[in-house]
This record gives C-alpha cells, structure tokens and sequence, in this order.
C-alpha cells in the first residue's frame, strides 16, 4: 500500500517538473513572438537598432585600430558616451541633443581653461580658493538658469552637460599642470561623436520629427472618425438582442481607443513640434514651417475629443432610454452623425495630402441633418415632458412627506417623577430598534420615489445624448477654423474642386434616395 502511495507522488511529482521544464522552454518563444510584434508595429524601430549598432562599431574603432587610438587616447570613451546619449530615434532630437552636447562643451572647456590661466598666476593657497568658488558661483548659476522655462525647453541639457564638463575639467587642473590638453581632447572625442551620430540620423534612413507629427495629427482625424460613427451605431443598435458580450466590449473599446489617443497626446505633440523646429529644409515645402501650429490644432482637437467621450458616456450610463424611443430618432441622429465623419474624413484627407479643403467643407448637408433632427424631436413633445408621470410621482412624495410630519408630530410627556415614568422610558427604549427599522424602510422608499420623480422622462438620457451631438457640431467648427489657418501658413497647396465635386455627387444621390422614401424620420401613429 506505502509503495503504491510512494509511485504515485513520484509520478505527480514528475508530472509537474515536465510541466515547469514546458513553461521555460515556452518563454523564450514568447519574448520572440512579442519582440517580433514590437518590430511589425513600427518598422523603423528595428532599422534604428541597427544604426545604433553601426554607429556604435564605428566610433569603437578610435580604441580598436591602434593608429587612432594614439591620437585619441583614453578619452576615446567620450566619443562612445556620446553616441549611446545622442543618438536618438528622429533626427530632429539628434540634432538638438549633439547641438546642446557640442555647445556645452565648447562653452564649459573654454571657461575652464580662462579660470585657470587666472588661477595659475595666483598662490597655490589662493588658487585653491578661487577653484572652489567658481566651481561653487557656475554651478549655482547653471542650475538656476535650468528653471528657466526657455532654457528647460530647449537648452536644458546642453547647460548639464556645461556643467559636468565645467566641473571634470575645473577640479582635474588643481592637481594636472597643463589643463589644455585635457579641454582639447575631450572637444575632439565629443566632436567625433556628434558627428557620427548627426551622420546617422541624416543620410542613413531618417526619421523626421516633423513628419511624424504631421502623420500623428491625420491619424487623430481619422480615429475621432471613427470614434463618432462607432459610438453613435452602437447607440441605436437593438439591445434586445443576444449580441456577443466579447464583441460589444471590443466595439467599445475600439470607440475608447480612437478618442483616448487625442485626449493623451499633448506632451507627445510638445516634443515633435519641439524637435521638428531642429531639423533642416528637407522638403521644398517646409520652408519655416508652422509646427506650433499642429500643438495649437491638437489643443482643439482635444477639446473636441471631450465631447466624443462624453458621448461615449452615454453608453455606459446606468440609465439608459428604452430601445423603442432611440429608434424613432435612429435616421436623423445617424445622418448628424455621418456627415460629422464626413468633415472629419475630409479634413484628414486634406492635410494629408497637403491640400487646402474645401471652402464650404461644413456644408448645408450637416445643417439640414440638424434641422431634420430638430424637427423629429419637436414632434414627439410627449416623450420629453411626460406631466402625467412627474405629477403622480410629486403626489405620492407630498402624502409621504405629510404623513412623515403628522407621525412626527405627537405630543410631549409630562415631566414625572414616580415609577411609571421609568417603566415608560424602558418601554421606549425598547421599541427604538423598530423605530429605526421603519426609518431605514422609510428613508429608502422616499429615495425610489425620488429617483423615479427625477426620471419623469423616459427620453431624458436621449436629450442629453443629442444635446452632445449638437455640441460635437460646433466645437467642429472650431476645428474648421484652426485646420483652416494651419493651411494659410503652411502655404498648403489650393483646393482644386476635384475632390469636392465626388462629394458633392454622392451627397446628391443620397439626398435623392433619401427624398424616394417618404417621412424617413417621422413616427408613427401607433409608436406614438
């Protein structure tokens, strides 16, 4: 019996040691598959891996081949240094951190090396002094001008890399006879490395930050897009049905998705505009090119993206308007809806393609689309002021209330000093649990009441639905206006005509479908 018992815990022992030694065999596959997908997301990470990985071979080079390191020496490692640090994925932040990199060295060397021509001439007892209080003076002085915020902007590592270079060549020539050397080799090395990685970011498959940002602000177009059209199909989609709860999540979270990247993308659009402001004409068309202007635009597109979430909310609230009340107003809210996609497309479209949009790109279709949807709510005034439910619901909370008051209002004992008062407080003091039993129940009728006299409309979610839909609207406009000015000082090419006559053609035949079916948004006799 012992050795049956003894086999079996052996063989789950072992069963469980070959599922341990499956589960580390698995990871290294995982961390493929996973840095697999990192790559197919953004090719241009793995191509900049690679340069990192040459340019770093190449500066290697100053120690390997032994003629390059007796003219560099040990300091060598100033120019690796400065290539793991410079070396960035635009070439816009390149630039700029070389620039900073170059310019705080040069700045630092040569304030190093006039302090110490006016230490030298001094005593030693007096250089010593006069080292420890400029090291204390510039420092003080370079941290505080880091808080500066045209400095922090921009120049905020260059004024680091001031002061460490100050500080490494300042405290080194106390005890070294001749600071010169030292100033000029760390100038070379640090050149070299700069150089090498400017090289790299330039004219061996840039990336520039100034077409990112451009690419960054269509995409927000499109997913806002998207967002609006989603969000406003899944509003009128019939909740009856058994729909997939794996499917409807996904659909909410793609809505999420589209907004969510407009709403966290200010720091983002600071730095590219910032690093783009670095990089050289390397267009025909960017000449002193407006990349404050897509920050400014974002900022708008922000403030219309609160809208679309707020919009979004309307499908996560626990009140929600009945599916047979949405879909009376299914056909004007989904052609608000539309022709707001429409406008969100086309603006896409023409930054894009660098190409002004249309003059009337908010077009009369949009208006009528409002206007219908006016109109389908003005005629069914009973859905939004349903009297006869809010009157019956303030009934029953005055009778309530009434009988609350005349409940409390009974009449106090008289002060007695004999034993029936005591053995009528006890008394009371007993049925107190009960007391506070029937307050509780009280208290938590009166709230239903009260919520039910607040939801004295069925429509009440809808009106605050399509009141968010009128508001898309206008903030829209106010996007019009800044993708407007974008194009006046990018100098963005004219409108031709083209485009918006295809646009025009399909909203006519649309039109024409729509007026071959009589009352597309009316309601019906019985529905109402």
């Amino acid at each position: 019996m012992a050795s049956t018992v003894d086999s079996s815990s052996n063989k789950s022992s072992l069963l469980m040691l070959h599922e341990k030694v499956k589960k580390l065999g698995r990871i290294p596959a995982s961390w493929a598959a996973y840095a697999w997908s990192i790559g197919r997301e953004d090719q241009r990470r793995a191509i900049h891996a690679l340069k990192v990985g040459l340019a770093l071979t190449l500066v290697s080079l100053l120690y390997i081949l032994e003629p390059l390191f007796k003219g560099v020496g040990k300091n060598a490692m100033w120019a690796v240094m400065t290539v793991v640090v410079v070396l960035e994925f635009t070439a816009g932040a390149t630039i700029c951190k070389g620039l900073n990199r170059g310019f705080g060295t040069v700045v630092a060397a040569s304030l190093a090396f006039i302090i110490e021509l006016v230490a030298v001439r001094s005593g030693k007892v007096f250089r010593g002094f006069f080292v420890a209080s400029s090291v204390f003076l510039i420092g003080f002085a370079a941290t505080y001008l880091r808080f500066f915020p045209s400095i922090k902007k921009s120049y905020d590592y260059g004024v680091v890399i001031f002061l460490l270079t100050f500080n490494l060549i300042t405290v080194s020539s106390f005890r070294q006879e001749n600071v010169l050397p030292i100033a000029r080799d760390r100038i070379s090395t640090i050149a070299i490395g700069c150089a090498i990685c400017v090289f790299m970011s330039l004219f061996v498959l840039p990336n520039w930050s100034g077409e990112d940002l451009h690419s960054c602000t269509v995409h927000k177009f499109e997913g806002l897009a998207r967002s609006v059209e989603d969000c406003v199909n899944e509003y009128f989609q019939d909740q009856e049905k058994d729909d997939n709860i794996l499917d409807k999540q996904a659909s909410r979270e793609s809505i999420r998705t589209g907004y969510r990247a407009v709403l966290d993308s200010k720091s983002s659009d600071e730095t590219l505009a910032h690093y783009a402001s670095w990089e050289p004409r390397h267009s025909t068309q960017c000449y002193s090119y407006p990349w404050q202007k897509y920050v400014k635009l974002g900022s708008v597109l922000r403030h219309f993206a609160y809208t679309v979430a707020a919009l979004h909310g309307c499908l996560e609230s626990e009140i929600q308007t009945p599916t047979s009340v949405r879909s009376l107003f299914r056909n004007p809210c989904t052609r608000v809806a539309r022709e707001v996609t429409k406008v969100l497309q086309e603006l896409a479209d023409s930054i894009r393609n660098h190409h002004r949009c249309a003059p009337d790109v908010l077009s009369d279709h949009l208006h009528e689309a409002l206007q219908d949807l006016n109109s389908a709510i003005r005629s069914q005034p009973r859905l939004f002021l349903s009297s006869k439910h809010g009157s019956a619901s303030s009934r029953m909370l005055m009778e309530l209330n009434s009988g609350k008051h005349t409940a409390s209002r009974t009449a106090l004992p008289s002060f007695k000093t004999d034993t029936a008062s005591l053995l009528e407080r006890k008394s009371t003091k007993a049925d107190q649990p009960s007391e506070r039993n029937e307050r509780s129940t009280l208290g938590r009728t009166l709230s239903k009441i009260a919520i039910t006299s607040l939801e004295f409309s069925e429509a009440l979610p809808f009106a605050a639905f399509t009141s968010l839909l009128v508001e898309m609207v206008v903030r829209l406009e106010l996007v019009i206006e800044e993708v407007k000015e974008l194009e006046r000082a990018a100098n963005f090419k004219e409108f031709t005509g083209h485009d918006h006559l295809t646009i025009d053609l399909t909203c006519k035949e649309e039109k024409r479908n729509n007026n071959g079916v009589p009352g597309s948004h009316t309601v019906s006799a019985a529905a109402e």
